[in-house]
């Protein structure tokens, strides 16, 4: 299992004008559908549809998270389509849908996720270690860090719309 450090942070506005000063380089653009198959309030298991905007290459994974906050332990694997529409036609889930931006900046890759069915934009940055992820300073337009803010993550924020729909 590998370890997965991460903050994240509420982002106010897509940060364009860093992109016309090229001091934010977009590096990828993905479409993810995400479903998710069991979880309780230390794991969760997923399943993804990711679509590259770019290429139009479309993939299909399956995760295993552990833990909260900060640091979790994640397990990835690849997937086939037929996998894929088997289980999420088996639950009949509504999936959580997002666009995902991968950006380099400042020599660090960011990921930008913006959402669909709510009004939300979250800036996500992976570190090494839990050292490196306190010690780093964040710059104001990354917004409000929400690193520890469980209203926030996908499985709460997806599991709110399986409620929204089914009324």
């Amino acid at each position: 299992m590998s370890l997965e450090i991460e903050r994240k942070f509420l982002l106010p506005q897509f940060p364009g004008a860093l992109i016309e000063e090229t001091k934010l380089k977009l590096l990828s653009e993905q479409r993810i559908e995400q479903t998710y198959l069991a979880m309780d309030e230390n794991q969760e298991l997923r399943v993804r549809r990711i679509v590259d905007l770019t290429s139009g290459e479309v993939s299909f994974t399956h995760t295993f998270k552990l833990g909260n906050g900060l640091s979790r332990e994640e397990i990835e694997y690849s997937i086939s389509e037929s996998i894929y529409e088997q289980v999420t036609k088996a639950f009949g889930f509504v999936p959580l849908t997002k666009n995902r931006i991968t950006a380099e900046w400042d020599g660090r890759i960011i990921e930008i996720d913006t959402y669909d069915q709510i009004e939300l934009s979250v800036l996500e940055i992976e570190f090494g270690s839990e050292e490196a992820a306190h010690a780093f300073e964040a710059p104001e337009w990354f917004g409000k860090d929400i690193s520890s803010e469980r209203q926030y993550s996908n499985k709460k924020v997806w599991r709110e719309l399986q409620g929204n729909q089914r009324n």
